[in-house]
């Protein structure tokens, strides 16, 4: 079995990380939750659920999963794979097995869970998540010949892969960034189709007006920051 190690962001998720840790695979190696400048108990609920518990006082998506990077580059046993997922329980976390299985059983490089609409539950993605993910799917089809049909949170990707990537988005553009730059370094890739769910608790990002707008500009800052590279 390759290592793994999940990597969880994680604001004010207090009410849901455990459940989202309890449903993780125990095959995994290491559960590291990134308390982004939590208020509430979420640090304590993850480090009792079993959890490596790590605090990133900058605020940001993208800040948080920089973090857990850097913690996995100090040791001594790196991971053969890394799987990214939310805090809030919307994902599906023993859905794994699939996001895991292109890469271990076909040598895929990276693969992106895709919330198809007949396995969403009603209310799971508001309007603007779903224009959002058409709109930034349709432009990197446009201009890259892409297949991605979703920018889920729910991914994983061959360790040393993510570190030829270079990530550097602090925000909300950090998923579409690892996209785009796998497409322009043409690393395989795969969507594998999973289950979405409301989540627990109010987005931070498409529960308000302001998180959606800036959510967007990210995403779309990327797509044609690359386009015209």
């Amino acid at each position: 079995m390759p290592h793994i190690k999940v990597i969880i962001p994680a604001f004010n998720e207090a009410d849901s990380i455990g459940l989202v840790i309890e449903e993780i695979p125990r095959y995994v190696d290491e559960v590291i939750v990134v308390s982004n400048s939590s208020t509430d108990k979420t640090e304590r609920v993850a480090a009792k659920s079993g959890a490596t518990v790590l605090s990133e006082v900058r605020k940001g998506y993208g800040y948080a999963c920089l973090k857990g990077m850097d913690y996995i580059a100090g040791q001594n046993q790196k991971p053969d794979i890394i799987v990214f997922l939310d805090g809030d329980y919307s994902d599906f976390p023993q859905e794994m097995d699939k996001i895991i299985q292109p890469i271990t059983e076909e040598n895929i490089d990276f693969v992106v869970g895709a919330r198809i609409k007949k396995w969403r539950e009603d209310g799971s993605m508001t309007f603007p998540q779903r224009f959002g993910n058409w709109l930034a799917t349709t432009l990197m089809n446009l201009f890259f010949k892409s297949r991605f049909t979703d920018l889920g949170p729910f991914r994983a990707i061959k360790y040393d892969k993510l570190l030829e990537l270079n990530m550097e988005d602090k925000t909300y553009g950090w998923t579409v960034e690892m996209q785009l730059k796998a497409l322009r370094q043409n690393f395989s890739y795969v969507d594998v189709p999973v289950h979405y769910r409301n989540r627990v608790g109010i987005s931070k990002v498409s529960g308000t007006v302001k998180g959606a707008i800036f959510a967007g500009v990210k995403i779309l800052g990327w797509i044609f920051k690359y386009s015209f590279k």
